[in-house]
Parts: C-alpha cells; sequence; structure tokens
C-alpha cells in the first residue's frame, strides 16, 4: 500500500473556522476554531504568581483569563529570574517554594488549553514554532523530530543547525525540514530569532498579566504545520480566508502554493465532500465495525471507557476466531476514533475476552503499532486477563464532544433522565400534599408521554380522586420536557 492520498479541507464564516483531514476522503482529523474564543495554545504570556502550592508542587499564575493557569515546578526549572545568580549551585531538582514567591512576574506559554473546570497548563520552557524550526529560547540544545528516518539526514541537519544557531538558544527541526538546504533553514532561523526579540522587548516594558505574543489562527497556523509533502491539496471554501491564505504562504513559505485551492459551487465544500454526516458520525456512542460487531465511546470527566462488542457478527468459525476478528477491526477503529475525537487522558479499552494468550499478544501488538502513527504521545499497558487495556494520550486541546456540545440541560450531563414511572409518582406525592389545600378542578399539564402512561394506567388518579374526592384532569403539552409538569 502507498502512502494515502491526504487532503485538507477548511470550511469559514465570520464567526468560525473548521478544518478537516482525510486520508483516502476518510475525515480522520477535525479542528474548530470560533472567533469569540480563540485557541490560547502557543501564547506567550507575562503572568503574575497568585498562589505557590508547595503540596502539589506548582503555582497557580494571573495571565489575564477567567480562571488562573497551571504551572508544575518541572516546567520552571530552568527559568527563573531571581536564581540566575545561583544557577552553577542550584540542585538538580528544586522544590516550588524556592523558584516562585507569590506576586513574582514571570515569562510562560500555554502548552495545554483551558479545558472543563480545569486552567490552562503552562510552561516557563517557551517554544516558538516557525516552518521548519522550532525555536527555544531558554534550552541551548538541537532536537529533531522522530519522523525522519534517515540518519544520513538527520546527522545533515543537525550539523547545519548547530552551525548557524546562535550561541545559548535551541532548535527542534521540524519534520518538513528534511531536504531543505542551508539557506531556506538559516532564513526561518532569523525569523524566529527577531520575533523572539520582539516578544523580550514587549516582556520588560508590559505589566503582568500581559499577552506578549499570540499564536497563529486556525487557517494560518494549518498551513505552517500541516502542508507538508503528504498533503495533495489545501482546499479553501472562502474567497477572503483563500487570499489571507495566499499572501502567507507567498511571504514565508512559497512552495506550496499550488496545493492550494479556491472552492467554488452551490455545494458547501463539507457537504460536498461528505465531512458534515462524519461529523454527526463522531458525536455518537456507537461506531460499527466492517463485520457487524460495534464499539461505544463514553467519555467522562477523569477518562474515557471503550467498549467492544461482537454486535451481529457471529462469524464462521469457532467463536474464539470471531472474537479474535471483532477485536481486531476495533483496535483499528479506536485508533481512529481516538484521532478524530481527540480524546486524551486516561482511557481504558474493554475488549470481548479472549481465552488464547497469543490472541491477547496479537491485539495488544497490533494496537501499539497502530498507535504508532498518532501525532499524540501514547503510553499503553498489556492486555489483562479480562481483555482489558489501559492506556493514556496525550491531551494538548478539548475534544470534539467538548468543542461541539454542552452538557444537557435536562439530564446535567449524565445521559438519562427520570423514567416515567418515577415522574409519576413525584406527581403524585406533591398531590398529596397539595390536593387537601384546592378548591375546584385541578388540572394537570405534562408531558405527552407521562400523559400517555397516567391514562392506561388509571391507577394513580381513581386512588386521589377516591382519597381527596376532588376532580382531576391531565392534559398534555408537547413543548414539555418529560420530568417537566405543572399542576393547576
Amino acid at each position: 500500500m502507498g502512502n494515502p492520498k491526504k487532503e485538507i479541507l477548511l470550511d469559514s464564516n465570520p464567526f468560525e473556522t473548521r478544518l478537516a483531514v482525510t486520508e483516502d476522503d476518510v475525515l480522520t482529523e477535525f479542528y474548530v476554531e470560533r472567533k469569540r474564543d480563540r485557541g490560547i495554545s502557543g501564547n506567550i504570556y507575562k503572568g503574575k504568581v497568585v498562589r505557590v502550592l508547595p503540596g502539589m508542587q506548582a503555582a497557580f499564575v494571573e495571565i489575564g483569563l477567567e480562571r488562573t493557569a497551571f504551572l508544575h515546578a518541572s516546567d520552571v526549572l530552568e527559568n527563573v529570574e531571581f536564581l540566575e545568580e545561583d544557577k552553577e549551585e542550584k540542585p538538580a531538582a528544586l522544590r516550588i517554594q524556592d523558584l516562585l514567591q507569590e506576586g513574582q512576574e514571570i515569562l510562560v506559554q500555554a502548552e495545554r488549553e483551558p479545558m472543563g473546570t480545569k486552567g490552562a497548563r503552562l510552561t516557563s520552557y517557551v517554544a516558538l514554532p516557525g516552518r521548519y524550526l522550532v525555536f527555544m529560547p531558554t534550552h541551548a540544545k538541537v532536537g529533531i523530530s522522530r519522523r525522519i528516518f534517515d540518519e544520513r539526514e538527520r546527522r545533515r541537519l543537525r550539523q547545519i543547525v548547530s552551525r548557524l544557531k546562535p550561541p545559548g538558544y535551541g532548535f527542534i527541526i521540524r519534520t518538513v525540514c528534511e531536504g531543505r538546504d542551508s539557506r531556506e533553514i538559516m532564513a526561518d532561523m532569523e525569523f524566529l530569532t527577531k520575533l523572539w526579540q520582539t516578544v523580550s522587548k514587549r516582556m520588560s516594558e508590559a505589566k503582568a498579566p500581559a499577552l506578549l505574543y499570540e499564536e497563529l489562527d486556525l487557517t494560518l497556523r494549518s498551513v505552517r504545520d500541516m502542508l507538508g509533502e503528504d498533503v495533495r491539496k489545501f482546499i479553501i471554501d472562502s474567497k477572503e480566508e483563500f487570499e489571507r491564505t495566499m499572501g502567507f504562504v507567498s511571504e514565508f513559505m512559497p512552495e506550496p502554493r499550488e496545493k492550494i485551492e479556491l472552492h467554488e459551487g452551490k455545494d458547501t465544500l463539507f457537504d460536498k465532500r461528505g465531512i458534515e454526516v462524519e461529523l454527526a458520525k463522531a458525536l455518537t456512542r456507537k461506531v460499527w465495525l466492517p463485520s457487524g460487531g460495534h464499539i461505544v465511546i463514553d467519555q467522562m470527566e477523569a477518562l474515557t471507557a471503550i467498549d467492544v462488542n461482537t454486535g451481529k457478527y457471529v462469524g464462521r468459525k469457532d467463536s474464539e476466531a470471531t472474537i479474535l476478528k471483532t477485536n481486531l477491526e476495533a483496535v483499528e477503529e479506536v485508533c481512529h476514533q481516538l484521532k478524530l475525537r481527540n480524546i486524551g487522558g486516561i482511557i481504558v479499552i474493554d475488549f470481548i475476552d479472549m481465552a488464547k494468550d497469543t490472541n491477547r499478544e496479537k491485539v495488544y501488538k497490533t494496537l501499539k503499532e497502530a498507535l504508532r502513527a498518532d501525532k499524540a504521545r501514547t503510553n499503553i499497558l498489556k492486555v489483562s486477563e479480562l481483555g482489558i487495556v489501559e492506556m493514556t494520550r496525550k491531551r494538548t486541546r478539548e475534544s470534539i464532544t467538548q468543542s461541539l456540545l454542552d452538557a444537557c440541560p435536562y439530564c446535567d450531563g449524565n445521559g438519562l433522565i427520570k423514567g416515567k414511572d418515577t415522574v409519576i409518582m413525584e406527581i403524585y406525592r406533591d398531590l398529596v400534599k397539595e390536593l387537601p389545600l384546592r378548591r375546584g378542578k385541578t388540572v394537570i399539564y405534562v408531558n405527552p408521554g407521562i400523559a400517555k402512561r397516567i391514562k392506561e394506567d388509571g391507577n394513580v388518579l381513581d386512588e386521589l380522586v377516591k382519597r381527596f374526592r376532588k376532580r382531576i384532569a391531565v392534559k398534555s403539552v408537547d413543548t414539555f420536557h418529560q420530568e417537566e409538569y405543572e399542576v393547576v
């Protein structure tokens, strides 16, 4: 099999930008950015320490957002101004209370977006991404992408960057740098060092909390970070966004101009390419597998549970072969869904229990191999005797469900609502309290399903009428939620 046909599709309007990545016309990644709540990952701030927590070895830093951001001791060791003079004598790992003081102003970069009730995660190790390099002003080493596999090319690039870089600064060589000459690398290096000088100047002049550098928006960031040789086309459906992108490309990276196209036509780009349908599927709990099995994905605050089921698939051989085939299909789909939905944190996969150790090992190796293609860092444990795999996937931004969905106001995000009989019993208890105080006819307005259930089983109303000798009527209201009712 050759490399998949990879395309980037961008849908933009004045309020929102959506970006889809497809491989062989299958949706594999999705990003959304709304103009009113642009992401902060990559932004650089002059922050103010508001609280130091020795027990957590962390600090809360005010950077001008709704919630204070979180900075762990491991992310601040090399870059604290008041300790610079003692650098030679500093022990390998200092405590947070030795590193930071309340009220102190520090330079930080947002490493992870605020998610749910958690504030942004910060680091003092600033990194400025360019086209071919990532500039690290607080770290003097030269690193290289693991996705550049050729050893001779790795050595060549390291030598070029080590020779050209300013002393005391560090760089990471990005995957798209492969095959580039020293002139192109030097131009990127000069751009990034000038950008850092601007940030440093703002740092000395600004009063905390202050934004010193704002990361590119989704459109330009995707051009910079994604538009490599593996991408066949970058299609944009907004003329304004297309022209802005072409201007950016002309100034910073002219070589991929031919890949960028403007979508024109009656149908929107996402409708024409079936992206809207795929997005709707990506928000459902159940995902079907090719042979008739399925997986069920339940995302909770602390972890994500994925359950594998044979479903309609019964197989043609013995049950162990059926189970193995379903589990192997599930591995492929789970890896696809983790990437598409951008699920991070702790993940528990409940495979169908396998009797043979060799089959458990095969599922584990297949999963481990499939996760190698995932850009997010993962850590995976072996399949347990119960068929359960525990793993982690680095969380850098909100998942697709967090980006596109709100918690249900009726069930408070539980995914469950009160049953019809439960609601009827609540109504019954309310009427027992209220009917003795009421005169005349009492009308209960309820959801149509509740009204039907009450009328089908007349015992509840009959008991109340006999007990209190009052007239009671039930009327359905189409707009009422199942749990909603009103007694008049």
